[in-house]
């Protein structure tokens, strides 16, 4: 009896926590009544990917919910869209009685580039300006879709992601700062950070370690990071066992599709994806599966049946 009310007091569908309502057995508090939420989204298309629903609960539910890309993502696009977005802007211009010499030469180059390009070389400055932009715009559509304002929307496209192609010891110093300073900015209530590390390059543990060390430090001088909860994800690689889950934050199936919706915004992501790692699905089928499987899960222990759930684990600082 003691382990089902346990599990069945992480089950919430309130996320940010339930106004007016005797916290004591939620995982998450009643006041502020309005939280100031970050969710921080390693590559851009986790956030939807990992916790799409509940990112549209806590939207949808009146909070200052922002949203911090940590990463550019500009190595997961493939070459033929890079030049389809290069193809559109030079027809757009010349439609337009634009000069497009500038953009016709960067085309010519490269499709040269392309064309000798080695497997695992480095792209150009300019077509990593180009992938980046590619899945910024997907993000924004994503982030757009789940409910959140512009202005709540941070690309913090951190140093270590592209100074990592290039050297081998990679400082983060520079990372850590600007995560204080947009910690410092919005003063959070809580956080949200992914913590799966089974992702092939490694990206999600140093971004949750750039965040953690940003929050430690934060926390020797800053009254308000007393009152800041951080909140685990895990995405499209690997899901936390039943008896780690802290909240579970239930999906309608309404929610699944919007959540689908948002997924579907990654368009350079969908289909083949050019690191699927060794699972063969796309990554939104992917997330309906592994949500759909957690909440199969409660329900054999007796709890009430769910379309979907995600789950989250509450970190402990020391």
């Amino acid at each position: 009896i003691e382990i089902f009310n346990k599990i069945q007091h992480t089950i919430t569908g309130w996320p940010g926590g339930k106004f007016n309502a005797d916290d004591s057995q939620r995982p998450e508090r009643a006041l502020p009544q309005v939280k100031r939420s970050i969710v921080f989204s390693p590559h851009p298309d986790d956030d939807v990917i990992s916790m799409g629903g509940t990112f549209i609960r806590l939207a949808d539910q009146g909070h200052d919910v922002h949203v911090a890309y940590q990463t550019s993502g500009n190595t997961a696009v493939w070459d033929d869209d890079a030049l389809r977005y290069v193809e559109f802007a030079m027809d757009f211009a010349g439609s337009q009685g634009q000069d497009t010499s500038y953009l016709n030469s960067l085309y010519t180059s490269m499709t040269t580039f392309f064309k000798d390009k080695q497997p695992n070389q480095s792209d150009t400055n300019e077509i990593q300006t180009i992938k980046g932009l590619i899945r910024k715009g997907e993000a924004i559509a994503g982030a757009r879709l789940s409910g959140l304002k512009d202005e709540n929307i941070h690309f913090m496209d951190l140093p270590f992601y592209d100074r990592g192609k290039v050297e081998k010891k990679v400082s983060f110093e520079d990372d850590i700062q600007q995560t204080m300073q947009l910690l410092q900015l919005v003063k959070p209530h809580q956080i949200f950070a992914a913590g799966d590390f089974a992702d092939p390059h490694g990206t999600h543990k140093i971004c949750f370690e750039i965040i953690l060390e940003a929050l430690t430090r934060l926390k020797a001088t800053e009254d308000w990071t007393n009152d800041c909860w951080l909140w685990l994800y895990r995405g499209a690689w690997h899901e936390f066992e039943i008896h780690e889950i802290e909240m579970a934050v239930p999906l309608s199936p309404q929610e699944v599709l919007r959540k689908r919706m948002a997924i579907f915004k990654h368009q350079s992501q969908k289909d083949i994806p050019v690191f699927p790692g060794d699972d063969a699905r796309e990554f939104w089928v992917r997330a309906e599966d592994r949500t759909r499987e957690t909440a199969r899960a409660y329900n054999e222990l007796g709890l009430a049946e769910y379309e979907a759930i995600e789950a989250f684990v509450k970190w402990k600082f020391d």
